[in-house]
């Protein structure tokens, strides 16, 4: 591997840049759960879940606090798997593409799809997170 590309990809800011970018979903998906209140109660109605204020309050929560440390680079492991937790039980809750037929099906096989990818990028970044630590601690050791 070229030195340039090392150097980069051993950059904290390439690092905060990749983290930020895995959270663009949560992040705006959590803003808009705040300042589009009645909307996202709607939506909270529409998947049928009850009392919508709730669920709503809950949901932006782990959206932007497990966000907050992402960022933050703390307790990466709690938050990213937090954060997959909430993806997979919103495809489980929200996107049973498995209970619909035709158009509807997949469009919501198509958010599954999507979320676990997503988890696959959380994981990542946990696992990225980790190693990380262990190659600089490690560097600082020499």
């Amino acid at each position: 591997m070229p030195l340039v590309i090392a150097k980069m990809l051993e950059s904290n800011s390439l690092w905060f840049i990749a983290r930020l970018l895995v959270l663009v979903l949560f992040i705006s998906s959590g803003l808009a759960k705040v300042l589009n209140y009645e909307n996202s109660l709607a939506e909270m109605r529409a998947a049928g879940l009850n009392p919508d204020w709730f669920f709503n309050i809950a949901s932006a929560a782990v959206m932007l606090i497990g966000s907050v440390f992402v960022l933050l680079n703390r307790l990466l492991w709690l938050a990213t798997g937090a954060l997959a937790v909430f993806l997979f039980l919103t495809i489980v809750i929200v996107h049973t593409f498995w209970s619909y037929t035709g158009e509807h099906a997949q469009i919501a096989m198509f958010w599954a799809i999507e979320h676990i990818a997503v988890i696959g990028g959380l994981m990542a970044v946990a696992i990225a997170g980790h190693f990380r630590r262990l190659y600089f601690a490690l560097k600082t050791q020499k």
